[in-house]
This record gives C-alpha cells, structure tokens and sequence, in this order.
C-alpha cells in the first residue's frame, strides 16, 4: 500500500464505480483521482449525473446493490496516524471509521433525519455509538453542537422532531449530528442546494468557521460554481464519471482548461457580464444537450457532442494531462483555451 505524505488525509487513486444493469455496466465512476489534504478543503463539481455522489458514497463505503467498487484505492489517514484502504476494509472495521473518522452530510436533510426520533436523540445515538459515554453525557454534548452550530434555545431544540424545524435548521442539525465525533473528514453533498441564499451563505460561513476551530478537512459536493469560489482550497470537476479538470481554485477560476468548466462558469448569473453595451440584460448561455447516460457514452471525449472545440481529434478519447503547473485538463485542446 502507497503511503501518504504527512500533510494528506485522503488520497483517491484510480477509483472504479460500476452498477451492473442486466447485461450493461453503468461506470459510475471510472478512474477518479485527487488528495485532500489536512484542514484544506476539496470541492468536486459538475451536472446531475456526473459521478460527484457516488464518489462520495464509494469513500464512505454506503453504496447499495448493484453498485460496488471495482477498482482502485481509497488511503485514509486515521487520527491515530495509521494509513488504511478504505475499499479494501471489511465491513466491521469500516463502520468503526464511518461517523467517527469520516462523516457525511447528506444532501436531503429532511430524508436524512429519521422523522420518528427527536433530533436530541439522533444526535445522542451518534455519539454513544462511538464513545463510551452515558446518556447523561451524551445529551449534554448533543446541546453543546446545536450551540455550535448556532442553533438558538438548543435545550427546547434537542426534544424537536425534524419536521418541526425549517430547512436551514434541518441542515444545521445534520451539520451538528456529523461533527458530534470530531471527525478527521467531513463529505458535505450538496449541503446547500435547497436553501435560500441567505442561509447558504450562513451555512458557508458556518462550515468556514468550524473548519478553522476543529482543523478537519472537507470534500465539497457541489453542482454551483459559485459555492466552490466561497470555500475551496482546490477543486476538481467531473463529467460522466471522470476527472476532466483538477486545479486550486484561483487558477480555475483565472483560467480554465476544459471547455466543460467554461460551461459551468457561464452558467452562473453576472450582472456585470450579463448586460450588453446599450444595458440590457443579456439571456444566459447555458451548455447545449444533455449529459449522456455513462451506459451509452459517444466515442471518444464524452463531452464532445457538446462542445464548442470539438475536432476530428476529439473522436479519440483524451487523457488527463497537464496544461499549466499544477493543472490538469482531459481536452486535446487546453492549449487554445
């Protein structure tokens, strides 16, 4: 097993996500790589359907049947210093790791939380689960995350069911419920999606702020752009299962090296860029087509069907390499970009 660098928490390598359908296998995720280094945070971005959950979901070892991994590595650095491979852990060690080590923000809350229990209890199960406390304890630790994350009355709050409670503060229970075991690494999927403006921005900077206290790393799961620009160190962006751009966020941003990420950059509203000479508003430029189902990919670069640089060149498929330091592209074409 590769060791990891002392300053690394998580290193993905050449990951394989397959569901078996009948006599077709949908690869999910087909050969994904990228670290997450300690107390940074990681963001990886693309459309639905793009392989960002399921990456997710490989890591934490919860896919159901019929996914499975089928390849590659997951090395995981514990918070007592030992390196494991997560797709290779069996399972009783696995939920050790899960909700103590790694935990995991769904991007549902309302789904997430189970509706029968009080938010108290759930948070309370989480921590006995893993440390040998009393009940007692445990509920006074339960009241300390809501407070942390802000939660007001957090003693009325612990006896609320989750459906008493908006979707911000859905949110930040799961927020509480997935930090209540300090973990080394928190997977926030899509953690911001059905919330208002307002309280994205409030869950940002909440998320900001607990990183710096508790020195965890993040893996962001996101389809907005504009989100990564708020939080990531590095990001890395995903289309039909693979990596197609992988670099720190300024030089994303600065310049990108997939038509793909120009896409996604021009799919967010700029109200400065977003008017002609004369000031009027100007329609968005959204990305033609659709993302192909990863049973029935074109030959060749997945994206090309849909892309503005496509040449003749482009029907044969292009590896990830290197268009500027420490900044990967999958396209024949970075050079122009």
């Amino acid at each position: 097993m590769t060791d990891l660098p002392a300053d690394t928490v998580l290193r993905v390598r050449d990951l394989q996500t397959h569901f078996e359908l009948g006599s077709r296998i949908a690869k999910s995720v087909d050969g994904v790589s990228f670290d997450v280094k300690r107390g940074e945070t990681v963001a990886v971005v693309g459309e639905s359907g793009s392989g960002k959950s399921v990456t997710s979901l490989s890591i934490m070892r919860l896919l159901s049947s019929p996914g499975r991994i089928v390849g590659g590595e997951i090395l995981y650095r514990t918070s007592r210093g030992e390196v494991v491979d997560i797709a290779a852990l069996p399972e009783r060690t696995m939920r050790s790791i899960r909700g103590r080590e790694i935990a995991m923000i769904f991007q549902e809350p309302m789904t997430s939380l189970n509706p029968l229990y009080t938010v108290g209890d759930q948070i309370e199960e989480m921590i006995r689960l893993h440390e040998p406390v009393s009940t007692a304890e445990a509920r006074k630790r339960a009241k300390r995350m809501l407070e942390l994350v802000e939660i007001p009355a957090a003693d009325r709050r612990l006896d609320e069911y989750p459906h008493q409670m908006s979707g911000g503060m859905r949110q930040r229970v799961m927020i509480a419920l997935a930090l209540s075991c300090n973990p080394n690494l928190l997977i926030a999927d899509e953690p911001t999606t059905a919330l208002d403006v307002t309280i994205q921005a409030q869950i940002l900077d909440l998320l900001r702020r607990l990183q710096r206290e508790i020195g965890m790393s993040i893996l962001f799961v996101t389809h907005n752009l504009g989100v990564v620009a708020e939080i990531a160190h590095d990001v890395v962006v995903m289309y039909t299962g693979r990596v197609v751009e992988k670099s720190p966020v300024e030089s994303l941003f600065a310049h990108q090296k997939h038509p793909y990420t120009q896409g996604l950059l021009a799919c967010i509203p700029n109200a400065s860029r977003d008017r002609g000479a004369a000031g009027e508003r100007l329609r968005l430029n959204p990305i033609p087509g659709n993302v192909p189902s990863v049973t029935a990919l074109p030959p060749g670069c997945s994206f090309a069907p849909r892309c503005p640089y496509r040449i003749e060149k482009c029907e044969e498929a292009p590896p990830l390499m290197e268009a500027a330091p420490n900044h990967l592209s999958r396209c024949w074409r970075h050079e122009i970009l």
